[in-house]
């Protein structure tokens, strides 16, 4: 399938939006882009995909690579980092509307080789990082396991094995904890259910249903040309990190690979439900306290694979992410109708960078903004 058409806009060089609807909230935007670029500690480009209903548009900032000063583009590949669970979501929950799966299966069930402690763990409690099951990648032998090893990672069920404590945290259900352990053990049970990898599953289900031509799920470091090269701005200058580490070391839970427009096209069919059914999506719907990470804008709630972000412009369904060079957002409205990415080329934090994050994620409302706003 060919890529998506988007229309580009360059930061500082596309013509004006104004006196149009929604032109204010652009040129807000527009404006947002170029300060985060220029920052000391911003991130070198940053990729903004709207779909107001009209078909795709994408805004640009900086550079896709310091070392060339090429611009930054929509179909540029790029690591999705934790969006890639909103993937992991929508290839469980089309398996159970197909009767494959079901919300209430355990962990006991489909994956009796895991710690015993999860076996009551229900899908519904994963997707929804209800589960209880401890992050894996929060464990200093994970850590040092990655460091020593960061191109050759190890098979994903011994992702979980770095855990010095399986024990649950809390009884399952009763709270929020966000965990990458629990996307993990999601996939090994859609393997186990399905009989076939992971990726393979991923691919059927929601890569090709979708019509995601440049989405993967890679084991190793490799980006596809063009990509978004990712960086690290602790450095002076920036440290090019984009493949540094091998996707294999987050998988199910952080290592998908797609690209602004890709990405646009999956958060619009995600949301509105196209690779599950309605009765499974009402399920998916059900949201309670709980914030993406990093946070997402405005007031966020956690439904299952699937954040509701309430903003001062409306609401949006979707995920964040950031890993080693990147930091992403897409959501879309609840019919699928407007979308918005926002692909930053640096890992901003609430703890790592707390000022550009915050005006990071003021991008994420403007962007937002824009998407709702009328062409």
């Amino acid at each position: 399938m060919a890529a998506a058409v988007v229309t580009a806009v360059v930061v500082g060089t596309a013509p004006a939006a104004a006196g149009r609807p929604g032109g204010q909230d652009v040129e807000a935007l527009r404006a947002a882009l170029g300060e985060l670029v220029r920052q000391d500690g911003g991130p070198p480009g940053v990729v903004v995909t709207l779909d107001r209903g009209h078909g795709p548009e994408a805004l640009t900032a900086g550079v896709a690579d310091v070392a060339t000063g090429r611009q930054p583009g929509a179909d540029d590949a790029m690591r999705v980092a934790s969006v890639a669970k909103a993937f992991n979501a929508a290839t469980a929950l089309g398996l159970v509307a197909r009767g494959e799966l079901s919300l209430d299966d355990t962990v006991g069930r489909w994956r009796p080789d895991l710690p015993a402690a999860w076996s009551g763990v229900t899908l519904r409690q994963l997707l929804g990082h209800t589960s209880g099951i401890p992050d894996f990648s929060a464990s200093d032998r994970f850590v040092e396991a990655l460091l020593a090893s960061l191109q050759d990672p190890p098979p994903p069920r011994e992702l979980l094995s770095y855990l010095d404590d399986p024990a649950l945290l809390f009884p399952p259900g009763t709270q929020y904890r966000y965990s990458n352990s629990d996307n993990v053990v999601v996939a090994l049970v859609i393997e186990a259910a399905t009989g076939d990898g992971y990726a393979d599953v991923l691919g059927e289900v929601v890569l090709d249903a979708a019509g995601l031509d440049r989405t993967s799920l890679p084991g190793g470091t490799a980006l596809p040309t063009p990509y978004l090269h990712g960086y690290d701005v602790s450095e002076v200058p920036p440290e090019d990190v984009s493949t540094l580490v091998a996707a294999g070391w987050s998988w199910a839970s952080g290592g998908v690979v797609s690209t602004p427009a890709d990405l646009g096209r999956f958060i619009a069919a995600h949301v509105r439900g196209d690779v599950t059914d309605a009765a499974t999506r009402e399920e998916q719907f059900r949201f309670r306290p709980g914030s993406s990470e990093p946070p997402g804008p405005g007031d966020n709630a956690a439904g299952l694979g699937l954040f509701r972000y309430e903003t001062r412009c409306g609401t949006v369904f979707g995920h964040t992410g950031n890993t080693l060079g990147y930091t992403q957002f897409a959501a879309a409205t609840a019919d699928g109708r407007r979308a918005v990415t926002v692909s930053a080329s640096a890992q901003l934090t609430p703890s790592t960078s707390p000022d550009r994050f915050e005006e990071l994620r003021e991008v994420f409302e403007l962007a937002t903004c824009a998407a709702l706003a009328e062409r």
